[in-house]
């Protein structure tokens, strides 16, 4: 880095640069009155034989103190601060080389109304999140399924990894149909460009970072669903990667230098074992492997130790919030990334944006793992400030065995059971985000054998224990499916599309089950909103006895009392073997159909009832 002489007379700021006929800037705008002032800009010209010369800034309150050039001759990285006093407008760099001037305009804008209090309000254990996939959810906009000249050109309904057109406009359209079904916080999977040759549909596999994706309407129909969220009272979450990019990045086909990633002698996939991140006698080979090791043949692992690279991931994420109004963050593939690296990136959200919450994907095997990625109670050397993780062990080590297995001893609902106790090892378990399913592992109505019984069980259960609920779209209408392959779990909503016979938002050709289920998860999301006790009460749970699994919320308003029966026979309830939170309560009404009940009651097998306990 070289130090810049400032022309205090003439507000002027020289650095080197590379004059270009063309030049981008990443990131593409920011904003005035942002804690984060100082910005590092990187412009990117297209002719790499331009020889270093100058660029120059005269526009009050806006000074450039540092510059770096690249080996990658295109590129250039100016480090500039926006002071408090600086304005709204649109700062010209002049790029000069000999006789040749371009002007490079850069824009700082006002902020967001609120500053983050309109937006980046956090997702907590108040909220129920709905997980959808863009593509597959609704078409709202035909005319943008094909975009000219990008590379992916499919639009195939039959194919599961062609495009299907879902857009926001189509998540627009079924806003209402979403509040109503109780949900109050929107998941997409990744909305940044993704143009590969194939396989675009998911949305991990980023090519620029700075463009939202054009067959998804593109940044205004984006900040247009940021904006119709929040006029409902309901959230936005952002499905954020920094460990890698699609092959297709133009980081990556162009990149400013040779270590902007993980470069290996030959291909060197990661080896997924989150393990040898804290074993103690784990090697560094195995360590560097699993962290540095490609998550795909197309999808470069990001080198987050570059600190040029570090900055440019962490004022995209600043940027993405402010520029549309995020409220959460979700963090995919969170183990394979530079964990000291995340805690920054996680800090340097938290100080613009103070509610704002993040959960990370912690798809790992068992509570230590897990717990180990998320804020925790372990008094060890790496301490992380992750708030939340997506709970994989409620999900396979909890309610998919108590559903599933024989009661015994450590099995059926007891590894519910277990698995809940281990909830110490957490800072705050309220944090962490339970779900069925998602858009990587097989629907849970086909996990539980399509047993409509089953799938009201885990509803459930995941409305009432601890933490943020998460529903994947077409849960609620009995969408089926096993990952083999993964585009099976990934069908369309029915509905969605103009023609479908079948239609879950206005209940058109839909069974008879799939309605009940609908309204069922109608019934315990809305209840759930109004429930105290359930969004940010304490929890107690009962050891099982023979398959009997009763664990109450409660706080000093409202006590609400859950009891799943996993085994094959009926159940005698009596409020007296549970006086530590039935003492003074003589009824319990079901929140579902509303039956008031008295102690000594029956459940019957494979049910799960919730009741609001009175006196």
């Amino acid at each position: 880095m070289k130090k810049i002489l400032l022309s205090t007379l003439a507000c002027i700021t020289t650095v080197s640069f590379l004059c270009a006929q063309s030049v981008q800037t990443f990131p593409s705008n920011w904003w005035v009155g942002m804690k984060h002032n100082k910005v590092q800009v990187i412009f990117r010209g297209e002719d790499s034989s331009m020889t270093a010369n100058t660029i120059t800034v005269n526009y009050p309150g806006v000074t450039v103190s540092n510059s770096h050039k690249f080996e990658n001759k295109k590129y250039i990285c100016a480090d500039i601060t926006i002071a408090a006093n600086a304005k709204p407008g649109v700062i010209p760099f002049i790029l000069s080389n000999g006789k040749k001037k371009t002007t490079v305009n850069f824009t700082i804008k006002a902020r967001r109304d609120g500053n983050g209090t309109a937006f980046a309000q956090g997702v907590t254990s108040s909220d129920f999140i709905y997980l959808l996939m863009p593509d597959r959810f609704s078409n709202g906009d035909p005319s943008i399924d094909k975009i000219a000249g990008m590379r992916d050109q499919t639009l195939n309904r039959d194919s599961i990894y062609h495009r299907h057109g879902g857009d926001f406009k189509g998540v627009i359209n079924h806003l209402d149909y979403l509040k109503n079904l109780g949900v109050t916080t929107v998941w997409m999977t990744p909305v940044l460009e993704n143009d590969q040759p194939n396989r675009t549909e998911h949305g991990y596999a980023f090519t620029n970072h700075y463009t939202i994706e054009p067959r998804f309407g593109g940044a205004p129909m984006y900040k247009n669903l940021s904006d119709e969220l929040h006029k409902r009272g309901m959230k936005l979450i952002q499905d954020a990667v920094y460990n890698h990019v699609g092959s297709k990045h133009i980081f990556f086909q162009d990149p400013p230098s040779k270590d902007w990633f993980h470069r290996w002698d030959k291909y060197t996939n990661t080896t997924f074992k989150d393990q040898v991140v804290f074993d103690p006698y784990a090697s560094k080979k195995d360590k560097k492997q699993l962290s540095d090791g490609w998550f795909t043949t197309e999808m470069p692992d990001v080198n987050q130790s570059n600190p040029y690279v570090a900055t440019f991931l962490i004022q995209h994420a600043i940027w993405s919030v402010e520029e549309f109004g995020v409220d959460g963050w979700r963090i995919d593939t969170y183990l394979y990334n530079d964990l000291p690296f995340m805690n920054h990136c996680n800090d340097e959200l938290i100080k613009e944006y103070p509610h704002i919450t993040m959960f990370g994907e912690t798809w790992v095997h068992g509570t230590p793992s897990q717990s180990y990625i998320a804020a925790n109670n372990y008094n060890i050397p790496f301490k992380s400030n992750l708030i939340g993780v997506t709970d994989f062990q409620t999900l396979f080590y909890g309610i998919t065995p108590a559903l599933n297995d024989k009661f015994g001893w450590t099995d059926g609902v007891n590894r519910l059971y277990t698995t809940l106790s281990n909830d110490f090892l957490y800072k705050n378990p309220m944090n962490n985000v339970i779900f069925l399913d998602n858009h990587d592992i097989s629907r849970f109505f086909s996990t539980v054998g399509e047993d409509v019984n089953k799938l009201e069980m885990g509803l459930a259960w995941m409305f009432t224990c601890r933490g943020i609920p998460q529903l994947y779209y077409g849960d609620e209408v009995l969408m089926k499916g096993f990952t083999n392959p993964d585009g099976w779990v990934r069908l369309d909503f029915p509905g969605g599309w103009e023609g479908d016979k079948k239609n879950a938002f206005t209940g058109q050709g839909l069974t008879d089950s799939e309605k009940i289920v609908q309204n069922y998860v109608k019934t315990f999301a809305n209840f759930r909103k109004n429930s105290s006790a359930i969004k940010t009460g304490k929890m107690m749970q009962y050891v099982p006895v023979d398959g009997l699994y009763i664990y109450f919320r409660y706080d000093n308003n409202q006590t609400v009392m859950c009891v799943m029966n996993t085994d094959e026979k009926e159940k005698t309830i009596n409020f007296a073997d549970y006086t530590e939170r039935t003492g003074g309560f003589t009824k319990a009404k079901n929140i579902v159909d509303g039956a008031v009940l008295k102690s000594g009651f029956t459940i019957p097998a494979k049910k799960m009832w919730v009741f609001e306990l009175g006196k």
